[in-house]
């Protein structure tokens, strides 16, 4: 069995601070073999914003997989916007923008979805798609993991990331059976499965792990358990008038017919 812990949107500079502690509380007694943290670290992309989440990221003694969100991109600096884009983010969390992750028989790949020249929307860049599904690994788990959804229901009103439906085509073709995003700040698993679209592809879009912005209700993250064909994810939330995560909600997947079902 391996445990994948899935983070994202913890928007440093803008973030819970009396949450902090109680999340790296629940995420040490979860025992995670890896953390998989889909972009927008920060709230700006400033220097000391950068520091505070790096300061997180150091307490967490798991291995980490770090790619960047559209917030993580400088937004009142245009010409490092336009330049030289990512240089903060690789100086604070690491060289690669699409790292990749083992563990088990799971392997983990990521795409940086985040677009220095439109603020919100993403894309998928020439080449990520088929880089991707060389990286596939016909025996194992399939994961990929982005900042940006690849299919939203109909009741978002952001603007789907470029290329976002021929990468989620192409990849479900090609074995890949889990996505993991953020941005939307909403949770959804089962209402994308129901679509009918990609049967075979549970995509996994979790809520802001420490935003401080009341409107979003909950803060939120999941630890997916993975044996076999078998998934159990659990969604660990914390109301946004709390300081202490909720007992997690559970649900159990199953692919064993080809395609992903509840069980």
């Amino acid at each position: 069995m391996t445990r994948i812990l899935h983070l994202t949107d913890l928007h440093f500079g803008f973030h819970r601070e009396t949450l902090v502690q109680p999340l790296l509380d629940r995420i040490a007694d979860l025992h995670p073999d890896l953390i998989v943290v889909t972009g927008d670290l920060t709230h700006r992309a400033l220097e000391v914003q950068m520091a505070q989440a790096r300061d997180f990221l150091d307490r967490i003694e798991v291995p980490l997989m770090l790619m960047p969100g559209n917030h993580d991109v400088p937004l009142w600096n245009p010409l490092a916007r336009m330049f030289w884009p990512f240089a903060g983010f690789r100086r604070y969390f690491g060289p690669s923008l699409t790292p990749i992750g083992r563990s088990g028989d799971v392997r983990v790949l990521s795409i940086n979805s985040a677009d220095p020249y439109v603020w919100q929307r993403g894309k998928i860049r020439s080449g990520e798609i088929g880089r991707i599904i060389g990286g596939i690994d016909p025996l194992g788990t399939n994961i990929v993991a982005l900042h940006h959804p690849l299919q939203q229901l109909p009741r978002v009103d952001k603007a789907l990331a470029r290329r976002a439906s021929e990468a989620l085509y192409r990849l479900e073709a090609a074995g890949v059976q889990v996505v993991l995003s953020g941005h939307l700040h909403r949770w959804a698993l089962d209402d994308l499965l129901e679509t009918g679209r990609h049967p075979r592809v549970l995509q996994i879009q979790t809520g802001t792990g420490l935003c401080a912005r009341v409107t979003d209700r909950w803060n939120e993250f999941v630890l997916l358990e993975i044996d076999g064909p078998r998934l159990e994810v659990q969604r660990h939330r914390a109301p946004m008038e709390a300081e202490r995560f909720e007992d997690p909600e559970i649900a159990v997947f199953s692919r064993a017919t080809g395609v992903w079902a509840r069980v």
